[in-house]
């Protein structure tokens, strides 16, 4: 079957950010998400999720830990279980890109009160 926005989940999280669950089973979860720009997810952590993020259009800016990491088109990094982190979009650029998690565990998040 072909997946694409028009045939799968979407939702929105946080201020105006979308995503799309273009496949979702216990091995892996893959998502393409848009940020609009000037926004950024909650600080958290995954226990057992490992999490690959690969920019597809803007520039995106990661905190991980207390580093702070740019990546732009055609880039991507991964984020080990365990690790705290958040995306962050500091253009005045949307932001999309594709983000997977192994295992799916869609219940394998702590967010990190501020």
């Amino acid at each position: 079957m072909i997946v694409n926005k028009n045939n799968t989940i979407r939702y929105q999280w946080g201020n105006k950010c979308e995503a799309w669950t273009y496949i979702q089973s216990e091995n892996v979860i893959i998502k393409e998400e848009i940020m609009p720009p000037h926004t950024e997810e909650q600080l958290h952590f995954h226990n057992e999720t490992e999490q690959f993020f690969y920019i597809l259009d803007g520039k995106a800016s990661f905190l991980l830990e207390s580093e702070k990491i740019s990546l732009s088109k055609n880039e991507g990094i991964k984020i080990s279980a365990t690790q705290i982190h958040k995306i962050i979009n500091e253009t005045s650029e949307e932001l999309r890109f594709l983000v997977m998690s192994f295992p799916g565990n869609m219940n394998d998040r702590i967010n990190i009160q501020h």
